[in-house]
């Protein structure tokens, strides 16, 4: 089944048809570089699956991928693949990962941005990410992750902060960007990082996905393997991460203190011992989340952190919405208080009528022990039990809390699942603790959650697809220009694109790519890649022709001139380029 098929109604905004044909013919030739050198580097340097791993996952290095290719090739791994368009939330990004997912943003980075792009981009998801999933130990660790991550607590801080980073990175890709907006994104950038109050949990968590899915190394420590996607997608970035001047760390939970930026090369990275390592270490960082932890802790962190958590009591009723209020005493719940959309669940299902229709503007409830029951968690109590302690259905009752909480009111029903009691339903109550009052008659009929401690808190609603609308932050980007391309430019893809066909139809002649070769000189001598791939061309079918070695030595002399006249980074690229063209070159 394709995974557009299977993806829930509230990710489908996110997905975005692939528009093919309006890749030009000069990203065509910039993912053909930087996949031939790729693989030819990381052949050596990366884990062995990633050879096979292209293959598995239809990664062709002549190409742009299609979507839907990539998306049957891996249904053979029970996984998918759909297309977005830049930035989509993490939170979102995670649901798709944790499904089986692969969201790949399909934007091509531009020939300039050719090492590195902080945007993301089919180089980085496609041929970073997908081919070391062909690896079933990494598979289950990536989704296990994933599962884990979506449910880690975040803060309005990182909303703020992921908005912040989505709108440098598209800029700084953007060739349409002006200094000054630049400018205006890195000083947001960095208020929005000082404006950060606390590490939060998908922060920690986020860390964890950095050193490892991102920028994880593996093996021995001073000659490790490369499995990060960071670094499969930048060869120029590994071979700086594989030098003595990055210090190789063992992997541990500790590499989530860590911070890291995402615009500049990391000064350390972290090998894991193996790939069957991975799992431990993230149990480990799992053991230490709210939603495993519980208790009331884990309930004051869904208070700070201003947005939509969920609470879940002993029993398997949930609260989900956002946290305003909590009274407690010795480590003890007493008392919530939510604000906007809530919505009432049981094991991560909505009981009937308690979604956001219900409760659209907010929700609280005493909770703990009762103090007609004090020796049993009043979710065990059977009908018998409540009619003695003196809850009747249809009856004016009066219940009392430990903690001094008052319900008085009308029984009109009570819900129980699986024999368990979840939820008591009131009319004409009163809610209150000595002199201060809580709920009022006139407020309309009263839901009381049954639960005495929060065993566990995550982020997001129980169920997501009910709930509805939340703040994620930005639907998707995209980094591509609004400009139209100039004469130049359109010119230059007219080069490239006569190249591409010469090679896929084996039609080229020396006299033909002289010619190419002397418009490129007058029109677009900066356009190195050009000459490239013409004198790979010549060194590989065309290596006996006559004029060839002269031209090929011209060309030859030609980049090297232009790489000692460029900036030391463009330079790297020419000399590279120049490897790769160099004749019988094995791949």
């Amino acid at each position: 089944m394709p995974a557009s098929e299977r993806i829930p109604g509230y990710l489908k905004k996110y997905c975005k048809g692939q528009d093919y044909a309006r890749y030009t013919a000069r990203e065509q030739s910039t993912w053909r570089y930087i996949l031939r050198q790729a693989r030819d580097f990381f052949k050596d340097h990366a884990v062995p699956i990633y050879r096979e791993g292209l293959k598995k996952t239809g990664i062709s290095l002549e190409k742009i991928p299609k979507i839907d290719d990539i998306d049957k090739c891996l249904r053979d791994f029970g996984w998918g693949a759909v297309g977005v368009s830049g930035f989509i939330p993490p939170s979102a990004f995670l649901d798709f990962q944790a499904r089986g997912i692969m969201p790949i943003a399909m934007d091509m980075r531009t020939l300039e941005h050719v090492g590195y792009t902080p945007a993301p981009d089919i180089v980085h998801e496609a041929a970073g990410h997908l081919p070391i999933l062909a690896d079933p130990l990494y598979r289950d660790y990536f989704k296990q992750y994933a599962r884990m991550a979506k449910k880690a607590l975040q803060t309005k801080e990182d909303i703020s902060l992921y908005e912040a980073v989505r709108v440098m990175s598209d800029i700084k890709e953007n060739p349409d960007t002006t200094q000054e907006q630049l400018k205006e994104a890195e000083n947001n950038l960095e208020l929005k990082i000082k404006a950060i109050s606390e590490i939060s949990e998908l922060n920690r968590v986020a860390r964890m996905n950095w050193w490892t899915a991102e920028y994880g190394l593996v093996g021995d420590l001073k000659h490790p393997k490369i499995y990060g996607a960071g670094l499969l997608s930048s060869v120029a970035e590994s071979k700086h991460c594989l030098s003595p001047e990055v210090k190789k760390i063992r992997l541990s939970i500790d590499c989530v203190h860590q911070t890291y930026d995402i615009t500049e090369p990391q000064p350390q990275l972290f090998v894991a011992e193996s790939l069957e390592h991975l799992p431990a270490v993230l149990v480990e960082l799992e053991e230490t989340l709210s939603y495993r932890v519980g208790g009331v802790e884990s309930v004051k962190k869904a208070l700070r952190s201003g947005t939509i958590t969920t609470c879940v009591f002993e029993q398997g009723a949930s609260i989900s919405g956002d946290l305003c209020q909590l009274i407690e005493e010795k480590n003890e719940l007493h008392f919530v208080k939510y604000q906007g959309p809530v919505q009432i669940a049981c094991a991560e299902k909505e009981l009937p009528g308690q979604g956001r229709e219900r409760h659209p503007e907010g929700f609280s409830s005493p909770v703990g022990r009762w103090k007609a029951a004090p020796q049993k968690p009043a979710s065990e109590l059977n009908d018998d039990e409540l009619t003695r302690i003196g809850l009747k259905k249809g009856a004016r009752c009066r219940l009392e809390f430990v903690s001094g909480f008052v319900i008085e009111g009308e029984l009109m029903d009570w819900v129980r699942s699986e024999a368990k009691l979840v939820l008591i339903q009131w009319k004409n109550c009163r809610v209150s603790r000595g002199s201060e009052v809580f709920y009022q008659p006139e407020w309309g009929d009263f839901d009381q959650v049954v639960g005495e401690k929060a065993v566990s808190v995550h982020a997001g609603p129980a169920e997501r697809e009910l709930y509805g609308e939340y703040e994620l932050g930005k639907v998707s980007t995209s980094p591509g220009r609004a400009s139209p391309y100039s004469a130049l430019e359109n010119k230059v893809s007219v080069f490239y694109d006569s190249l591409r066909k010469m090679r896929d139809e084996a039609k080229a002649s020396v006299t033909e790519l002289k010619k190419m070769s002397g418009q490129i000189l007058s029109q677009t001598p900066e356009e190195w890649l050009l000459n490239v791939e013409i004198l790979e061309l010549l060194n590989s079918s065309l290596l006996q022709a006559e004029g060839s070695r002269a031209l090929g030595e011209h060309l030859q002399e030609r980049l090297l001139v232009q790489a000692k006249q460029s900036p030391s980074d463009i330079a790297k690229l020419i000399h590279e380029g120049l490897r790769l063209a160099a004749p019988q070159k094995s791949l």
